[in-house]
């Protein structure tokens, strides 16, 4: 962070990082790789009163009762590690803010860079205690403690350009009387110095040595059958298996389908992916260095929370005997695929198994059918980790309420797996708190099985893309390859914020690009249908009628690859190795966001002279931009209407900049930005419940943030209006937007009361963000200069929806 470096006596550079993340302040670190711990009993595992391993000094002892303590004197408390922490506690007698320091001297601390870390876990409010970190004579903001089991992780981190002698490391403590807390796992390591780079990325605190950096290239041979390539940096034909373990990837991750074909042996796409693939895919990870995670569909084409369909083969068995047919199919495939040597580290017993495997969906069915795939497991390899995986993190209790379940149903298992994509898939700090809770109730590990994101938005084979959308997706990265980078950086950080038990991340699918350009879509789908190379083939409609049978096609992910749509690989793909030291970068601008302006007609219209820029370091600036004036003239000259200008941005990077040119809308508040909404009125059906409210949700809002949001389990009765005055004489035109679902019994309008007449147009909802767009024209605004305008919306219960952006302006006068 520029501004932040100081220079002192013998440090040439601190940088801090404060970090109180936290998840109800509970954060946990493995074991790093390469590092050296230089301090003495950190833990306080020995009493530091004896062995005089801490030095703790403070200008009044009789202010403080400080100790070494034992966990197990209190059975509620969580334990940050070991078996003691450091206990203290201002007593009620003192005055002031007394403070006392814990610290010691390192004799000869070597060049390089360092971080200085504490838990810490004490009162809130006014029994808090404060905590800072020193190093020599450099220190750092104190950080409160935050309330009884609510560890947070304080740490400092620095660089010494030459070896140093008698460093002074610690913590000063300071707290009004009655303040109390606990410090433990003091730790000052050597950390790996970030390595120049093409990207940015932050080294990932906490990363254990056999953290799992996977990704799964399900696709892989289908898409060299069709005569895909793949390079490594230097532009040189390379098996791509190589490409990733030297880009720091140690596992790959397969699907297995029962029988991805026909009758007449077509495929059904998205890989073909049966055991002879698996075994072929299994054997070049194994001979690059590469464990393999095997992901059972049990299916015969794509599992997820939707899709949960028997194999063929299955489709007709009692439930025993499919229970028996799914052990002989998990331990028969295992044991075909280590008699040729692959190295099997994980199975997964099933795919995103929200709600069914193999076409059960009762929990009881679902847990015995996993437990078969388990004893399979065991059977052929007792060390062979046992997943299973399931989806929607984002949902408040879901992974509590699966976890409980396989618990009660005695499911045998290792890993609790989860998809995480950013697009959908709720915060990282909720991802960290489901799985964190599931590793901590359960004692299991926890990883992502799936993440990925978009470095751009082209499309590359003329089939469209999953991400980016214009609506229902969350874009908090730039859609760049450095925005790419920094999600998956940033997934591996959360699970590693689980602790020991965040294992892994999996990225699904870095290699399926385009197999050919979108220009030669026909050439394309013969190659899908050929050899499998897309999402899903024709063929798959005898097994997938509602989805594949009607949407099949090519890759919906080529923007979310880690190669380029030639097989070269992007700067992103390594991320794997960087998350262990860091990379640095030349600083540039990484991403320009367009922009969308909207003025009214008549008025002075102008562009910014300057721009947002977004740096590849993750910080933003302004740039200078030249826009394409004569084309910004002609729309001003043109008047109402939607226009692109075209501009430049200082460097060479383009802009664009969206002008709608609007008429003058004479609604005031129209689409309940502003916080007063005094000048609209709700008006509900006699003895209805009110149901309408405005809502922050911009997912469900047309334009910016809010919009006014209703829902009712009983009865939807409501009018919204506003009444305007000081209008000019003469013909209006009314509109707004409205979206929803579940209405039944229907009675919605858009209406305008002028000169005590009525003017109305129905209109409906048709589903989230399928915006209706309902419009009364030619409204006569009479020499009273007074109009009320409205939207009626009324239904059965159940249904729901959200109204937005009302607009009223003059077309002629009278």
């Amino acid at each position: 962070m520029r501004g932040l470096v100081k220079p002192f006596a013998f440090l040439v550079t601190v940088v801090l990082a404060v970090s109180t993340l936290l998840f109800n302040g509970q954060i946990s670190f493995a074991a790093e790789n390469s590092q050296t711990q230089y301090l003495t009993n950190g833990g306080f595992e020995s009493n530091f009163w004896n062995d005089h391993s801490w030095n703790i000094e403070t200008s009044n002892w009789d202010n403080f009762d400080i100790q070494q303590y034992a966990y197990a004197n209190d059975p509620w408390m969580t334990k940050d590690e070991g078996d003691h922490a450091l206990k203290y506690w201002i007593k009620d007698t003192a005055t002031g803010t007394p403070s006392f320091t814990a610290k010691q001297i390192i004799p000869t601390l070597p060049a390089g860079s360092y971080e200085l870390s504490v838990k810490s876990m004490g009162g809130d409010s006014a029994q808090a205690g404060s905590v800072s970190l020193f190093v020599g004579t450099e220190t750092i903001n104190a950080v409160a403690t935050t309330g009884y089991n609510a560890w947070g992780t304080i740490t400092l981190k620095f660089d010494l350009k030459q070896d140093t002698s008698n460093l002074q490391v610690g913590a000063t403590v300071t707290g009004a009387p009655m303040a109390w807390g606990y410090l433990d796992n003091f730790t000052l390591k050597s950390v790996p110095k970030a390595v120049d780079a093409d990207i940015f990325v932050k080294r990932v605190d906490g990363l254990d040595k056999d953290f799992i950096k996977g990704v799964d290239v399900s696709s892989i041979i289908s898409l060299e059958n069709s005569g895909v390539k793949f390079y490594n940096e230097a532009g040189k034909k390379q098996d791509i298996f190589k490409t990733l373990h030297e880009a720091g990837v140690n596992y790959i991750r397969v699907r297995l389908w029962n029988n991805p074909y026909d009758l007449k042996g077509n495929g059904y796409g998205g890989g073909n992916n049966d055991l002879a693939k698996a075994i072929e895919i299994g054997k070049r990870a194994t001979a690059n260095g590469m464990k393999l995670l095997v992901d059972f569909h049990y299916s015969d084409f794509w599992a997820d929370p939707a899709k949960q369909q028997a194999p063929k083969a299955w489709s007709n068995l009692s439930f025993e005997d499919k229970k028996k047919a799914l052990y002989n199919y998990t331990k028969d495939s295992l044991q075909s695929m280590e008699a040729v040597g692959i190295n099997i580290g994980m199975v997964q017993v099933g795919n995103e198994t929200n709600g069914g495997v193999a076409g059960e969906k009762d929990w009881t069915k679902i847990s015995a059918l996993f437990n078969e795939g388990s004893k399979a497991v065991r059977a052929v390899d007792p060390n062979i980790l046992v997943a299973v995986h399931f989806t929607n993190p984002e949902t408040a209790g879901r992974y509590a309420s699966y976890a409980k379940t396989l618990a009660e149903n005695n499911v045998d298992y290792d890993v609790f797996a989860s998809s995480y994509y950013p697009f959908w898939h709720g915060t990282l700090s909720n991802l960290t708190s489901v799985l964190k809770n599931v590793a901590d109730t359960y004692g299991k590990k926890v990883m992502v099985a799936e993440t990925s994101y978009t470095y751009t938005a082209a499309d590359g084979d003329g089939h469209g893309n999953t991400a980016p959308k214009d609506a229902g997706q969350t874009l908090n990265y730039p859609i760049t390859v450095q925005g790419q980078a920094n999600s998956v950086r940033d997934v591996i950080q959360a699970v590693a914020n689980v602790g020991s038990a965040g294992i892994g991340v999996f990225y699904w699918e870095p290699a399926w690009i385009p197999v050919g350009t979108p220009d030669k879509l026909k050439q394309n789908q013969m190659k899908w249908e050929k050899y499998g190379s897309g999402w899903a083939a024709s063929f798959a409609g005898e097994y997938d009628p509602d989805d594949a049978g009607k949407w099949y096609g090519g890759s919906a992910v080529d923007n979310q690859a880690m190669f380029d749509f030639t097989g070269r690989p992007l700067p992103s793909l390594n991320v794997f190795k960087y998350v262990d030291t860091g990379a640095v970068a030349t600083l540039k601008i990484d991403e320009v966001k367009d922009l969308s302006i909207s003025a009214i007609a008549g008025e002075d219209i102008s562009l910014p002279y300057t721009v947002v820029v977004t740096y590849n370091d993750g910080s933003t600036g302004y740039a200078s931009v030249t826009w394409d004036n004569a084309a910004l003239q002609q729309a001003i000259s043109t008047g109402v209407g939607t226009y692109v200008i075209n501009g430049t941005v200082e460097g060479g990077m383009a802009v664009k900049a969206k002008l709608d040119i609007k008429p003058q809308n004479f609604v005031i508040n129209p689409s309940f930005e502003n916080s007063d909404r005094s000048m609209w009125k709700i008006i509900y059906g006699t003895g209805t419940t009110p149901q309408a409210d405005y809502q922050l949700k911009a997912s469900d809002a047309k334009s910016g943030e809010y919009s006014l949001h209703f829902y009712s389990g009983t009865a939807v009765d409501f009018k919204v209006e506003q009444t305007i005055t000081g209008l000019k004489p003469g013909y209006y035109n009314l509109s707004m937007f409205l979206q929803g679902g579940d209405a039944q019994n229907p009675e919605m309008y858009l209406y305008a009361i002028s000169g005590g007449k009525e003017y109305r147009t129905d209109t409906s909802v048709n589903g989230w963000v399928n915006w209706s767009n309902p419009q009364v024209n030619n409204i006569l605004v009479t020499e009273d200069g007074t109009i009320r305008i409205g939207a009626r919306i009324k239904a059965d219960g159940g249904a729901w929806g959200s109204i937005d952006d009302f607009n009223l302006y003059q077309i002629s006068n009278q």
